[in-house]
């Protein structure tokens, strides 16, 4: 349940966060263009002044609207959304950022509900004709209501929201939000926080003041640098090794989530994050500090750079002590174990969670109808990497015990027919699955790899399967694909020894990176396996982490081709601190060809002596030697 709640918290924060990061940039030149011609400014210019006020109170709202009915309903989500967003500005005379990011999915809803229902029922020749009229009339109407409705009840709610900030800020309270804000930040919330509430906040703010505390409070680097150096002088582990490089990126880059493993791995370095915010928000409200816009990405540069001339003092103040607060405590929280465990107790732990695991694996069997499986179906989020794998593996078992009559599948979540027997997803998809497969039959697993979890469920499957031999005519149906016994050969090109990243995002540049050299993915297919890290874990188990693309992203694939690609030290790709992959296999594959390439890795992987040789080989020829990949 716990799970669940954080997936959709962490959706509606995506989907927030998607409206307002492809607009990024209009903030900044609005807030470079602050800078520059205020009367505050640098260089103050009336004349160029004039063009300040339309960004923030048309372009702005208005692009926001745009996306965030594009996200919804493509390009006719996003023209309504855009209408309807007149609306609400119109109606009030502050800057409607806010009402953008509500109106906007609110049109590309109703459009896209309109469109389902008159689907395969226009005539011919009409089609155009229906498409822009009721785009035309659903965009006015929700205007209309926009304009009585929505826009006065979000100024109502802004004022609320102003006076209740007043409050806080007269009470001297705010530094105390650093409590919900950092652990926050920790489950990729920053960009939500940043531009869902602060940005619009801030934006309000600098109105008035030409300059806001609310676009420093989350962009700070201080914390987040403080604990990456706290590990980089007194961490042990690869991390330790990892983490000034790590420091550097936070500072220079301002990307928070490279510091966010470090924290996850110890949980209680949050209490660093917490103390070192609340000291920065602490000085930002005692010295008066602020920038002039959002900075994104939190970059000392970007923040330096948005920064009033006569701010400066403060703001670096405020980073600075940020850091220190962070960096102290977060030595002490290092040094000092409060529980301390010896091999033994760590044998008995994993122990006591292998007998957990058996448990809750064998409740969740005690659910399913068995006997009325005949057609398996390993789902994940683009059917390509780790549910071909786990496919892979249970169609093997299957075979090998005789149950003819099972057909095993892999596919997206996204096209699970509704009338499936069995669906197995990783544990973070499950509530996904579901709702595409409403009647079948669900089952969760963490490890795609897990030979035990296949292996109970065939037992389970052959205890209580009936009267197989009665039946053997019936062969295993593998979706109609045609295979034959030519290799997909693997060149010298193909695998990558000896290679050495921070975390799992810089592992899948580098195996994305070869993709691309190699000529089997554009370069957008790189965003698009960052992507489908961030829905799930592609963590396989066996030490063994298969990145690959979004089902969006099929046409970004030029070939089919895999990278083989070594981590001698490792990179934590799973949720657990023990989730540790020394090899990491980048898919790109076209149509179904996917299936035998990943049976073949599959086959390859099987054994844990091989896998446990190539994690460690520096030769080549031997990995060659190792790995036989089949292709369609």
């Amino acid at each position: 349940m716990l799970i669940l709640i954080k997936l959709k918290i962490q959706n509606f924060g995506r989907f927030l966060s998607n409206m307002i990061m492809p607009n990024i940039s209009i903030f900044i030149a609005w807030g470079i263009m602050t800078a520059l011609f205020m009367p505050l400014g640098w260089q103050p210019n009336k004349n160029l002044e004039q063009l300040i006020s339309p960004i923030i109170f048309y372009l702005l709202p208005i692009l926001i609207g745009y996306t965030g009915g594009s996200l919804i309903s493509g390009s006719r989500g996003g023209l309504v959304g855009s209408i309807t967003t007149i609306g609400v500005i119109t109606s009030t005379n502050i800057p409607m950022l806010l009402g953008g990011m509500i109106v906007g999915p609110l049109g590309g809803w109703v459009i896209k509900y309109f469109d389902k229902k008159i689907e395969n029922k226009i005539k011919n020749g009409f089609e155009m004709l229906v498409n822009n009229f009721s785009l035309a009339i659903f965009g006015i109407l929700l205007a209309i209501i926009s304009f009585f409705t929505i826009g006065p009840f979000i100024e109502w709610i802004s004022l609320i929201l102003g006076e209740l900030i007043k409050i806080i800020v007269s009470y001297n309270l705010l530094p105390l939000t650093a409590i919900v804000i950092e652990p926050a930040k920790i489950f990729f919330l920053n960009n939500v926080i940043n531009h869902g509430i602060f940005s619009p906040l801030g934006i309000q703010d600098a109105l008035d003041k030409h300059s806001s505390i609310f676009f420093l409070i989350e962009s700070n680097p201080g914390p987040g640098l403080g604990v990456l150096m706290a590990w980089f002088f007194f961490g042990k582990g690869e991390l330790s090794r990892s983490s000034g490089g790590a420091a550097l990126i936070e500072f220079l880059g301002g990307v928070h989530e490279i510091y966010f493993p470090y924290v996850l791995i110890k949980p209680k370095l949050i209490i660093s994050l917490i103390l070192g915010g609340m000291s920065g928000i602490f000085m930002l409200v005692l010295l008066h500090g602020g920038l002039i816009s959002a900075a994104s990405p939190g970059s000392i540069l970007s923040i330096l750079a948005l920064t009033p001339k006569h701010l400066y003092f403060a703001n670096i103040t405020s980073i600075f002590c940020s850091f220190i607060i962070s960096f102290i405590s977060s030595i002490i929280l290092l040094k000092f174990n409060f529980y301390t465990f010896n091999q033994d107790s760590r044998k008995n732990i994993n122990k006591h969670k292998n007998h957990l695991n058996i448990e809750i694996l064998q409740d969740n069997f005690d659910t399913i109808k068995f006997s009325e499986i005949k057609t398996i179906i390993v789902a994940c989020d683009a059917g390509m990497g780790s549910s071909a794998m786990g496919a892979s593996i249970l169609r093997k078992k299957i075979k090998s015990a005789n149950l003819n009559h099972i057909s095993i599948l892999n596919m997206a979540i996204n096209v699970l027919p509704k009338n499936a027997d069995l669906v197995i997803t990783h544990k973070n998809l499950t509530h996904r699955a579901q709702e595409y497969a409403p009647d079948a039959q669900h089952i969760s697993l963490k490890n795609f790899l897990n030979n035990n979890f296949y292996d109970n469920l065939v037992k389970q499957l052959i205890k209580s399967t009936r009267d197989l031999k009665n039946n053997p005519s019936n062969s295993l149906k593998i979706n109609n694909i045609k295979t034959s016994h030519n290799l997909f050969q693997l060149s010298e090109h193909d695998i990558i020894l000896n290679q050495y990243a921070n975390n799992k995002e810089e592992a899948i540049n580098i195996v994305g990176k070869h993709l691309v050299k190699q000529g089997y993915v554009k370069s957008d297919y790189i965003n698009s396996m960052l992507e489908r890290e961030k829905i799930a874990s592609t963590w396989l188990g066996e030490s063994i982490a298969l990145p690959h693309g979004t089902i969006e992203a099929k046409d970004s694939i030029l070939r089919t081709g895999i990278i083989f690609c070594q981590f001698p030290q490792g990179v934590l790709f799973g949720e657990d601190i023990d989730d540790i992959a020394y090899l990491v296999i980048g898919i790109a594959a076209k149509n179904n060809e996917h299936i035998m390439v990943v049976s073949s890795i599959t086959n390859a992987l099987d054994n844990k002596d091989t896998i446990k040789i190539l994690s460690n080989t520096t030769s080549t020829k031997e990995a060659l030697s190792l790995l036989t990949i089949e292709k369609i």
